[in-house]
């Protein structure tokens, strides 16, 4: 009875590597789909997916902490408007507004 039975599993282990073999080989087959050519580049992997933080979530009895970044300096055209402005509101003529704004957009 056990030589039957270790004989029934060496022919199902023989038949079920012979099927697979079988089936490997057809897997190494390129499936070419219609209106395609084999010149065609594989598509491309997809991007991996964004990435998702839980934001921190502020305590109630934490001490606020303020933000002593210091704020970017103007253009220069800013710079230079804002002393002409100054330069027309403290009465000066077009010369003296033009030598005022030059100095004074250099040094703000």
């Amino acid at each position: 009875m056990k030589k039957i039975f270790i004989i029934a599993c060496i022919v199902i282990a023989s038949v079920s590597a012979a099927f697979v073999g079988a089936n490997g080989a057809s897997a190494q087959v390129q499936f070419i789909p219609p209106g395609g050519s084999q010149f065609n580049p594989p598509p491309i992997a997809p991007p991996p997916p964004p990435k998702i933080e839980v934001p921190k979530i502020p305590q109630m009895d934490e001490v606020a902490r303020p933000s002593y970044q210091v704020s970017p300096r103007p253009s220069f055209s800013d710079r230079v408007s804002t002393c002409l402005d100054e330069a027309a509101g403290s009465g000066l003529g077009p010369a003296e507004r033009e030598a005022y704004s030059r100095s004074c957009a250099n040094v703000k």
